[in-house]
């Protein structure tokens, strides 16, 4: 049977009463049975001393030869007390082997406390008893008799022993180590069925052999002892076994990211794993302390002001890496009584040990890595100087306002401008203006309602997104109110300055999102400035950019049907040779009232109308049967065609593409398809399905305007583009701008890095041409070698060429075959992939 003790302060009262009612019991029991002694001397063929010294001797045999196992802070173990019991019972009436048992146990246990040596004692003259007196119910006669007579009393007295074993000894472990009898009922139930049967059967054995001939009995100790080894063996494995399972459950465990749930994790299996009274976990850098038990933690704070503990053995265990060069803390484990930790149980709390560490460590990284990544979000939508949303966290917001079909009320814009701003930093310097700023902004944030968005949009420019109003005219209301706050005057450097401020008010639009939004809020703010108005509302019939792009909108559908949208065409030319490698499609409407108009003043009415995909497919008609002609005439160059989001957005677009393809006669790779940096690009999955399948039939693809988007890089992640084109901007300021210049060399760096090609814009001067060349850029486009040209007007220059090159448009930088020496760092890629098309 197994064997527990534990005592802690709680439980002490009720464990003392629980044993003291044993010992009583037995007291009752020995004097009883030293009474019927006396009255009934011990008969025995043998000398009584020897019987009384036999039976003495193999009641402390079976109280010693046991297998140790440690539970908490106490020991248990797996005796034969039975066995020894039942022997004892066939050879001696009950009242002597009661009295022999209590002797024999109190001499094997001496080196115990007196409380354990006492219930162990108690215990055993209680089996004693029962045992007996179920022998005797059960007609036992003695030794003499068929074996078939002998073994139904004695397995009646053995299971009343095993019985009365559990039954006193459970309750104590249970009560002792605070966990439910049941527990302690099921624990390894079958090896102990499997034990006790065992016992049994060597106990029949030895009686059998006893009275078949007393001189066998020599061949039952190394029997008995080969069996006790066997069982033990048994025993162990299956407590190593499930030690190790509760350790690789305890370890996966651990594997969270988010550091409390790992220190709560590991306080309470900690406590379950190595049977531990209480555990603590305490983090050097953070002078943190996490201490609990099975049931959760009891204490979470600070190491200098966690309260005193119940004294006891403490195990420590460093939480170090494999390599002890990282020092997180220490683990703790808190028994109430003296503990020592065998080898195995050493190893698993290394092994413990080490995994916390590894879990807390990740714990940290992982909450570093988010306070950065928030940091970085909050820096992404903040203005740094005065804390407010800046533009990019007011079109999110907005965007996402607006797109919410069932918000509650009315949105609306503020945008507010300050009057004279730029006197005050001409006056009394920046850091004045700086100020003057961070004021305006707290009285902005302070009398906006807690659902206004504030936000500064650049320079003394901010904006108050309005939102759940009720009615159009409360924007209005709330407008004055806003500028109202920035009425009175601003100490700044002990002076008194006062600010006028411009309000321009517009309510959502039906189309256009927060764009035309801000775009409309705008026009009424500098419609409030020309007035002398301290704020006015956006009026439509005053906005005369939108009365033009409401005329050109009627026109388009005859400006389609009438083929007024012509082509022309910009060449793209190898910067170190000057030929011509392909050429960029750019749209004109042909307007027979206002003449050729820009895209820039169409392209959005015709995105808006139902008239894109024919617009698109006649462009791309035109692009197509020039790249025909200037095949036809000898110079295969393939053509660029820009893009509209929309049409991504359009399933059918890749089909009317390539059916255009095979209308003019032309292979997939001679059209590079140009797109540009939005957010449907990088957010839409149908975007992804149709560049895919245009990039698997051939068709080749490019990102324009690279770097002016603010989202390039994670573009890249996921269209599969082709070309890279660096927008103009870059290159005419890339002379005098460091920034520009580191920005030009980023990009070409990238490409070489994926394998993309890249293609300069605006190349104006020669010298620009010479740099660009020279930091390995291959191809470039703009004035310097062509304007815009009719498809006509570019074959014919073509044709003509440069230096009596056909197909050049410019000299080439050096001779053909000539050595060239490059500067350091220039790797320029060869051609292959490295072609813009």
């Amino acid at each position: 049977m197994i064997h527990v003790w534990k005592r802690d302060n709680e439980t002490d009262r009720r464990l003392t009463l629980l044993v003291g009612l044993v010992v009583v019991c037995a007291a009752i029991a020995v004097i009883a049975s030293a009474l019927v002694a006396s009255a009934a001397p011990l008969t025995t063929p043998l000398n009584e001393l020897s019987v009384l010294a036999m039976l003495i001797f193999m009641s402390a045999v079976g109280t010693l030869v046991n297998t140790p196992v440690r539970i908490r802070s106490t020991g248990h173990s797996i005796s034969w007390n039975e066995t020894a019991l039942i022997i004892s019972l066939a050879l001696a009436p009950t009242s002597w082997v009661v009295l022999c048992t209590a002797a024999g146990v109190a001499l094997a246990s001496l080196q115990l406390p007196p409380i354990k040596l006492a219930f162990g004692v108690g215990k055993n003259i209680l089996m004693a008893v029962g045992a007996g007196a179920a022998l005797e119910a059960a007609g036992w006669t003695g030794l003499s008799g068929h074996p078939g007579q002998l073994i139904p009393p004695l397995a009646v007295a053995y299971l009343v022993a095993v019985l009365l074993d559990e039954i006193l000894a459970i309750p104590v472990i249970a009560l002792a180590s605070g966990t439910p009898v049941s527990q302690h009922f099921r624990n390894n139930l079958d090896l102990r069925i499997a034990g006790y049967l065992v016992r049994f059967c060597v106990a029949t054995a030895s009686l059998l052999i006893l009275e078949a001939d007393p001189r066998l009995l020599l061949a039952v100790p190394p029997l008995v002892l080969s069996l006790h080894l066997a069982y033990s063996t048994r025993i162990r494995q299956r407590t190593e076994q499930q030690a190790w399972q509760r350790l690789a459950q305890t370890t996966d465990a651990l594997n969270v990211v988010e550091l409390n749930q790992v220190l709560t994790t590991a306080v309470t299996r900690a406590a379950e794993l190595f049977s531990a009274d209480e555990v603590e976990v305490e983090l050097r850098d953070a002078a943190r302390l996490v201490r609990g038990n099975s049931d959760g933690v009891s204490y979470d704070g600070p190491a200098g002001e966690a309260p005193t503990v119940v004294p006891g053995a403490v195990v420590p265990a460093p939480l170090e890496g494999h390599d002890r060069s990282i020092d997180v803390g220490v683990l703790r484990l808190r028994f109430r009584g003296a503990v020592q930790l065998n080898e195995r149980e050493r190893y698993t709390l290394h092994t413990f040990a080490s995994a916390l560490c590894t879990a807390v460590r990740n714990a940290q990284a992982y909450a570093e890595l988010a306070r950065v990544a928030q940091a970085h979000a909050h820096a992404a939508a903040h203005d740094a100087l005065t804390g407010l949303a800046n533009r990019r966290h007011l079109l999110d917001e907005g965007n996402e306002q607006l797109h919410q079909r069932h918000a509650d009320g009315i949105t609306a814009l503020v945008l507010i401008d300050l009057n004279h701003f730029k006197e005050v930093n001409d006056t009394l310097g920046h850091a004045a203006g700086d100020q003057m700023l961070v004021r305006v902004a707290e009285r902005l944030r302070a009398a906006a309602r807690a659902d206004d968005l504030v936000a500064r949009l650049g320079g003394d420019e901010f904006a108050v997104l309005l939102r759940a109003l009720p009615a159009p005219a409360v924007a209005a209301h709330r407008a004055e109110t806003l500028l109202a706050a920035l009425h009175e005057p601003f100490d700044i450097e002990g002076m008194q300055i006062s600010v006028e401020a411009s309000g321009g008010i517009a309510v959502a639009p039906a189309a256009g999102g927060i764009v035309e939004l801000l775009r409309r809020a705008d026009v009424a703010m500098y419609q409030a400035k020309r007035a002398g108005q301290r704020v006015a509302t956006y009026a439509p019939a005053r906005d005369t950019a939108d009365l033009g792009r409401l005329t050109l909108g009627g026109e388009l559908p005859r400006a389609v049907a009438d083929q007024e949208f012509t082509v022309n065409f910009q060449p793209i030319v190898d910067l170190g040779s000057g030929e011509v490698i392909a050429a960029e499609a750019l749209a004109r409407w042909r307007h027979p009232t206002h003449g050729m108009i820009d895209p820039l003043r169409f392209l959005e009415t015709v995105e808006r109308s139902g008239l894109l995909p024919a617009f698109a497919e006649a462009i791309l008609d035109q692009a197509l049967i020039a790249a025909g002609t200037w095949r036809d005439a000898g110079f295969d160059v393939p053509v660029a065609v820009n893009v509209s989001p929309r049409s991504l957005l359009d399933a059918r677009f890749p089909g009317s593409v390539l059916a255009r393809l095979r209308a003019h006669d032309l292979p997939p790779d001679r059209l590079m398809l140009e797109l540009t940096e939005t957010l449907t690009l990088s957010q839409l999955d149908v975007v992804d399905q149709v560049l895919t399948r245009l990039r698997d039939a051939g068709v080749r693809l490019a990102l324009d305007d690279f770097g002016t988007g603010y989202s390039s890089l994670s573009l890249l992640s996921r269209i599969p583009v082709h070309q890279l084109k660096i927008d103009r901007s870059f290159v005419t300021a890339m002379e005098s701008s460091t920034e520009a210049a580191a920005i030009v060399r980023s990009t070409l760096d990238l490409g070489r890095s994926l394998e993309l090609a890249v293609v300069a814009e605006g190349v104006e001067r020669e010298a620009q041409r010479r740099a660009l060349w020279e930091l390995g850029c291959v191809a470039g486009q703009g004035h310097l070698f062509a304007r815009p040209l009719a498809a006509g007007a570019l074959l014919a220059a073509l044709q003509r060429g440069t230096g009596g090159r056909p197909g050049h448009l410019a000299a080439a930088l050096h001779d053909t075959g000539a050595v060239v020496r490059l500067p350091p760092g220039r790797r320029q890629g060869g051609r292959g992939r490295h072609q813009p098309a």
